[in-house]
């Protein structure tokens, strides 16, 4: 029969996940809305941001009531600090999936530019980093988790090829700046969601492993 702290840390693993879960579907739908132009799926999706605000609240509470109660050891110890570290990053991943729908609304429904296939990948690509992470959080796969970080710079690269492409069109075509300015925020978000995957992958080398990689990656 399980302790009551390991049920308590299943417990905390299947809300962290559940939080995950909700900021990759706000990606999935805010891009989607990005390119049907729904606005009522954009508003939706920023509609649902407060029950990932909630759950952000719930998980920290969670997070402490086993510090305090339970006093958790070595690798318990390192899973719940991780576990509290992660969710505000879930938190702002789902804050930039937001920005994606918040853009729809700005461009509107009929806009002089559409997303082109390298931000659609963009999209695909941090989405996908994302379920990996979770896959990885809930299996404590170190490996897949660095397979994850190493993604990140084809989001960046991405990125680049974005923001030099919406330059060339304004150039060509001035009338477009204001839907390539909303365009390039959206690329831009992505790539910061890119980042937080990355801190999330990080997180969990040192949950498993009680190594800090962070310093070691900037630097090299």
């Amino acid at each position: 029969m399980p302790s009551v702290l390991e049920t308590e840390l299943r417990q905390l693993r299947e809300r962290v996940l559940f939080m995950g879960d909700l900021a990759e579907e706000s990606i999935e739908r805010g891009m989607r809305a990005l390119v049907e132009h729904n606005t009522g799926l954009a508003e939706e999706v920023i509609k649902g941001d407060d029950r990932i605000d909630d759950l952000e609240l719930e998980i920290e509470w969670a997070c402490i009531r086993v510090l305090a109660l339970r006093s958790p050891e070595a690798r318990d110890l390192r899973f719940v600090m991780g576990a509290n570290r992660l969710v505000p990053i879930l938190e702002r991943i789902a804050d930039h999936a937001c920005n994606l729908a918040r853009a729809t609304l700005a461009i509107g429904h009929k806009p002089p530019l559409s997303p082109g296939p390298d931000l659609l990948k963009m999209g695909r690509t941090a989405r996908e980093m994302l379920r990996a992470a979770l896959d990885a959080f809930a299996a404590s796969d170190t490996t897949t988790a660095r397979a994850v970080i190493e993604r990140d710079e084809e989001v960046n690269q991405l990125y680049d090829r974005i923001f030099h492409d919406l330059l060339d069109q304004i150039s060509r075509d001035p009338t477009v700046a204001g839907a390539a300015a909303r365009l390039l925020l959206v690329a831009k978000n992505l790539e910061r969601i890119g980042d937080y995957v990355t801190d999330i992958c990080e997180q969990i080398v040192y949950m498993k492993e009680a190594t800090v990689i962070k310093h070691q990656r900037l630097s090299s």
